[in-house]
Parts: C-alpha cells; sequence; structure tokens
C-alpha cells in the first residue's frame, strides 16, 4: 500500500472512483450541508477503500441497493493539510452511499450573510475546492489523479437559485420529492414549504477540485452563443460583467483555431461577491471570477482568456499531482497568452509576457530561503499547497514552453500542441510524461534545451527571455526615468490601459521619495482606480514609500476585497514596513499568524 498523492490518502491499491452522485440539502442558518455521497467504482472492489475527508460528519455507510451497513471508520488523528482519513471496508461493492454532513468550518465553503452580499436580504453560498478542498465538501479519493463524472441534486430556499460545474438536467427549480433525499435528511425538510430543487448532471470526467457549486440571488444575461454571465440579481454588477465580457465569444472561437475543438459545450461565468480568493476558477462549463476583474473598459477579459484556456490545458489535461502545478498553469499562461496576441494583438501579448516575467522575478526571490519552489517539479510532501503558491509554475512553465517555440519554431510546436491536446484529453499526467511525449515527438530537443534544468532546476533558467517590445521597454524606460524625478506626460499615457500603468507602477522604485509618489497620483488619480491591478500596485508602492495618507485607502480596500493575490501584497507591504510607527498600529487589530498565512 502506497498514496499516489503527497497531499490524499488515496491508495495505489484501490481503484478509482468513475462517478459521484450528491445530495444536498443547503442550510443557510447552520452554515451547513446534509448530503449523501454515492460513489461508483469502475469493478467490484474489496478490501480497505480509503477516502479522504475534511471537517465532514459520517453518519453511515450503505450499499445503495440492499441498504446493508458497510463497516467503516474515522482515523482518530486529523492531519493539518490531508484532514481525517475515512476508511471503508468494502467485500465485492462496486458503489457506496455515504451519508454526512459538512461544517461551518469546511474549507471549501465560504457562507455569506444577507449583509455581505449586494442584495442585503438573501444569503449567498460558494464553493472553492482548489486545490485539495473537496474534502471538505464531500469524502472523496480527493486527488487530481481521479476523475469523476458528477450529477448533483440541490434543495435550497426559494426565491434562490444555484449554478453548478456541470448542466442543469431541467431550466427552472422544481418542488421537491418525497423519497428523493437518499436520506440526506427527513423528507418533512427536504419537502417543507419554501424549499426547491435543482439538478445537475454532467457527463464529462474531472478531478474533484473542479467541482463548483453556488447558491444566492441569481440573475444572468446572454453574451454569445454558448455564454451566460451570472451575478447577483440585485445592484450594477450583472450589467457591468454582462459589457465588461461581451467579447467572450471571439476568445473560444480564437482559442478553437489554436488548440482544437472546445469539448466542453458551454463556457458560462459566475462574478461572485468579493470575498472569492482568486481572480478567477476554471470550473469546466461555470467559470467562476472575482468582481475586481469588472474594470470598464473590456480588459477584464484578460482573467477570461486564463480561464478560457484551461478548458485546453488543466481541464481536459490535468496534473496527477500538485508537485505537477505548472503542467496546468504553465501551458494555460502560454494558451492565454496566444489568444491574447489573436483577439488583441501582438503588443498587448508581449506587454503581458513583461508583466508576468516581471512577478516571475519577485517570486523567485520571495522563496530564496527555500528553492526547492522556484523549481516546475517540486516535492510537496508535508506542504500545503496553498502556502506556496505563487506566480512560478505559471510564468516559469509558460518560459519553458516558449523555450521550445523558439527552438522548433512556431508551426511546428503548435502541431506539437494539438497533438498533444488530443492524446492526453480527459487524462491526468505527470511531468515525466509529458517530457517522454516531447522527446518522442520532438526529436533530440533534450541536445538543444536543458530539459532536466528547466524542469528539476532551480531559479530562472539563463535562456529564459525577457520579452521584448516597443510598448514594454518604453513603459520600462519611463519607470527608470522616475528614478531621476520625471514623471510620465499626459501624452505618453494617453492610450494606456490598466496593464500598462500595473507594469509601469510595479518598476518603480520601492524607494521613492513620498512626495513624488503623491504627485504621481494627483496628475493621475491612481490611488481611485477602478481597475484593481493599478489601485493596489499604488497603495502597495505608497506603504513602500511611507506615503502615510493613504494608509486609510489600505485598510478600506483590505476589508472590501478578498482576492488572496491583492491582500498578500499589501500585507507583505506593512509587515515588511512594520518597524515603523505608522505600520504597526494598522497591523495591531489582526491576527499575526493569520497575516503570515496571507503573505506565505
Amino acid at each position: 500500500m502506497a498514496p499516489i498523492d503527497p497531499h490524499s490518502y488515496t491508495d495505489s491499491t484501490n481503484p478509482l472512483a468513475t462517478h459521484l452522485s450528491l445530495t444536498l440539502f443547503i442550510s443557510f442558518p447552520t452554515s451547513t450541508i446534509s448530503a449523501t455521497a454515492l460513489l461508483t467504482l469502475p469493478t467490484p472492489f474489496s478490501g480497505p477503500l480509503l477516502l479522504d475527508t475534511r471537517s465532514l460528519s459520517i453518519s453511515s455507510v450503505l450499499h445503495p441497493q440492499t441498504l446493508t451497513p458497510i463497516p467503516f471508520s474515522l482515523s482518530p488523528t486529523i492531519d493539518p493539510i490531508k484532514g481525517q482519513l475515512l476508511t471503508l471496508t468494502l467485500t465485492g461493492q462496486d458503489s457506496i452511499l455515504i451519508t454526512y454532513s459538512t461544517s461551518p468550518d469546511s474549507s471549501a465553503l465560504q457562507w455569506l450573510n444577507p449583509s455581505q452580499t449586494a442584495s442585503k436580504t438573501h444569503p449567498f453560498v460558494y464553493t472553492q475546492c482548489h486545490p485539495i478542498h473537496a474534502r471538505s465538501v464531500f469524502p472523496c479519493q480527493d486527488t487530481p489523479a481521479a476523475r469523476l463524472r458528477f450529477s448533483t441534486l440541490v434543495n435550497l430556499p426559494h426565491p434562490l437559485s444555484s449554478v453548478a460545474s456541470a448542466p442543469k438536467t431541467f431550466p427552472d427549480p422544481r418542488p421537491p420529492n418525497p423519497n428523493e433525499s437518499r436520506g440526506a435528511v427527513s423528507d418533512d425538510l427536504w419537502c417543507a414549504p419554501g424549499r426547491c430543487v435543482e439538478e445537475f448532471s454532467s457527463e464529462f470526467p474531472v478531478p474533484p477540485y473542479l467541482f463548483a457549486l453556488a447558491a444566492g440571488r441569481l440573475g444572468s444575461r446572454e453574451v454569445g452563443p454558448r455564454t451566460m454571465v451570472y451575478a447577483e440579481a440585485e445592484g450594477a454588477v450583472l450589467g457591468a460583467a454582462a459589457k465588461e465580457f461581451a467579447g467572450v465569444e471571439e476568445m473560444v472561437r480564437a482559442g478553437e483555431g489554436l488548440f482544437g475543438p472546445y469539448e466542453w459545450g458551454r463556457f458560462d461565468l459566475l462574478v461572485l461577491p468579493p470575498s472569492f480568493p482568486y481572480g478567477g476558477m476554471e470550473n469546466p462549463l461555470m467559470v467562476f471570477l472575482t468582481p475586481t476583474v469588472i474594470r470598464g473598459d473590456g480588459s477584464g477579459a484578460q482573467v477570461v482568456a486564463h480561464e478560457l484556456a484551461h478548458s485546453w490545458t488543466g481541464n481536459l489535461i490535468t496534473n496527477k499531482t500538485n508537485e505537477d502545478f505548472w503542467l496546468n498553469e504553465g501551458f494555460t499562461t502560454y494558451a492565454e497568452r496566444r489568444i491574447v496576441e489573436v483577439v488583441q494583438g501582438e503588443e498587448r501579448a508581449a506587454l503581458n509576457v513583461g508583466i508576468g516575467w516581471k512577478g516571475l522575478n519577485a517570486d523567485v526571490e520571495r522563496f530564496k530561503d527555500n528553492m526547492e519552489f522556484t523549481k516546475l517539479k517540486n516535492k510537496q510532501e508535508g506542504v500545503d499547497p496553498d502556502d506556496i503558491y505563487s506566480r512560478i509554475p505559471y510564468e516559469k512553465g509558460f518560459q519553458f514552453l516558449w523555450r521550445i517555440e523558439r527552438q522548433i519554431g512556431r508551426a511546428k510546436f503548435d502541431e506539437f500542441l494539438k497533438k498533444y491536446i488530443a492524446t492526453f484529453k480527459f487524462q491526468s499526467i505527470n511531468t515525466e510524461m509529458f517530457i517522454e511525449f516531447l522527446k518522442e515527438n520532438v526529436p533530440g530537443i533534450e541536445k538543444d534545451i536543458d530539459l532536466d534544468q528547466w524542469v528539476y532546476g532551480t531559479g530562472i533558467p539563463q535562456d529564459a527571455l525577457e520579452p521584448v517590445s516597443n510598448i514594454y521597454m518604453k513603459i520600462v524606460s519611463l519607470s527608470n526615468e522616475f528614478k531621476l524625478g520625471r514623471m510620465p506626460t499626459e501624452d505618453e499615457v494617453a492610450y494606456w490601459s490598466g496593464q500598462e500603468w500595473e507594469l509601469y507602477l510595479e518598476n518603480l522604485p520601492k524607494t521613492a521619495e513620498a512626495s513624488q509618489v503623491t504627485a504621481l497620483d494627483a496628475r493621475y488619480h491612481l490611488s481611485e482606480s477602478k481597475d484593481w491591478e493599478v489601485k493596489v500596485a499604488f497603495l502597495q508602492l505608497s506603504i513602500s514609500c511611507g506615503c502615510k495618507n493613504y494608509f486609510g485607502e489600505v485598510e478600506k480596500t483590505l476589508k472590501e476585497v478578498g482576492r488572496r493575490r491583492y491582500l498578500r501584497l499589501l500585507y507583505t507591504a506593512l509587515v515588511q514596513g512594520a518597524g515603523k510607527e505608522e505600520e504597526r498600529y494598522w497591523l495591531k487589530g489582526y491576527s499575526w499568524r493569520l497575516v503570515n498565512r496571507i503573505i506565505q
């Protein structure tokens, strides 16, 4: 017996489940879900079946046809990363019905009371299962090596509705029926007045971390032949999102032209409340987005381009463990920039590469005391993947693929990519499988590129390439001139979007005079920008340069936005300046344990 993933109890001798049917009763008053999980194996199995759980209360485990009990046990100790081991003792069963309930402390469920929503009258809940949090929503083999087809029956209070990473089997909520909860709750609760039911089912096998569900008072707008934008029905977000993402279909077609057919049918988007911790989450058929990507000028579609690219690289082909995370994110960053190049032009794509190059160097510096996590393929035994999240798998992975493209030429690399996707679609693979496929299809590549240095070496390889483009070099030059006391003129920034400002601000010295930073803001109002990338970059600079008059805006931002990258940037700037009286004041009301977890 041996685990197949450093973050999962899943054992190499166990069959990987193929289907999971969930029955979920959502209770907002208790912030819990009472549920059943019907797990199907590919063949009958005898022996201990090991499942991952975290903060779940297991009521019973039954054979679904005979309802006879199946022996089970929960480990007496709880691993701080992997959670609690659930062991089922099977005797020839190929399906198992588990009755359980979640905890208010579930790491994958974010419960919002009405005051935290746009409507102020209805609650909201959403999941974030990546990377290892599906186990806190349902017991499973919570490893990307496992791929499941999901069906989900959701019971929730009217007038709320739900969306999921699967198509609805009927368009509108219906009344609940007796005897359909599979014992998740009594029929009295399941069929109580004011409750309704929605059902979802997907034919696509996906890893557990791509399960997604959200429920609230939702509205929707159609923005393309296969795209609906969802958000809270009340408030301005839905209309702004529909306008921001009006060009999504053009990006989908660009992706199909580059990487082959879009396999998933729908490409819908849900803009979540501000507490959502990521820019976007690539849940198939239903991408989750932070409202911070709505910038009012359509440039927020950049994040959508990344999540769209996951439809080929990440969702269609998935890293086998989080140690191979670059296979998801490096490929997707490359694919995203190819889509952007088609839709928005080469200069825009080059600008994205430039911003990424800056981020790569910053994160390599961040891990200077633990260079293991600057490798593409790294060891994560005993490491929480949330604690080592960085731009490195994205940007070093991109640089590796870009290096291969430069070596063999774009036309040949495009052929290679399409063959790679067609060969491994709906599979989970590791780095070694990719390298073997690369060598087989590009003979002699290992003589031209030091593959081991790129994959297993630390830091940034010498043959990585800083982008060269007119706009990139101009912005970097203007940043250097700021050090000499010169601000860009209004003519020079007349056509800048948020990305140009982001690159400019990130290249400014963190030791600039406070008066310089204040003067820059007085001219261009960066602290008031509707583009959160620009606003946060400016506030980070203002903290580093000791501009006390912006601390009120910093505090407001920390309270308004849950996007983890923004929190890490701002808290890091505050912590690094914590020797100063002003920064100590701002941090005294915060938990240092929480702050340190955020900035890691």
